[in-house]
């Protein structure tokens, strides 16, 4: 089954039980996937692969919005535990990442193949590993961990 279709059936369901947590983010998504179906320049057809980037970049904004109300304290207390549960939602969806000990092989065997051995070519890696693994991979971690070998 399609996520698109997964999502459609969850926000039904929700709708149901009258689970307003749940449909509030699959609405969400949804009309983060209409937005991009819409934009200017899209052509082509929506498939799983865009519906992941749309929770993953969803996901990265929710992760954002977290810290800043995590910040406030008690003011943000209620925002911030709806936020939790919004990534848990989306987590559900997305495919789980490397673990620190695979990202650094990975890197380590990028880093030598492409014979980097200067922290200011690490943008080069970066692009090379995003290439081939992208949902599994942060960027930012990429670039920490190869910042870190390089320095070592």
């Amino acid at each position: 089954m399609a996520l698109e279709q997964q999502l459609t059936e969850t926000l039904t369901q929700a709708m149901k039980a009258k689970d307003t947590r749940t449909a509030d983010v699959v609405r969400m998504i949804k009309s983060r996937l209409g937005e991009r179906r819409t934009a200017k320049g899209f052509s082509g057809t929506v498939d799983d692969a865009l519906v992941l980037d749309v929770i993953g970049a969803y996901r990265k904004q929710l992760q954002k919005s977290l810290v800043e109300f995590e910040k406030v304290g008690e003011r943000g207390a209620a925002h911030a535990a709806q936020l939790r549960f919004e990534l848990e939602f989306c987590d559900r969806y997305l495919p789980k990442g490397m673990d620190e000990g695979a990202l650094r092989v990975l890197v380590r065997e990028r880093l030598d193949a492409l014979k980097i051995s200067d922290a200011k070519q690490v943008g080069r890696l970066i692009g090379d590993v995003m290439k081939t693994h992208k949902g599994q991979v942060d960027a930012a971690e990429v670039k920490r961990i190869a910042e870190d070998l390089l320095k070592s």
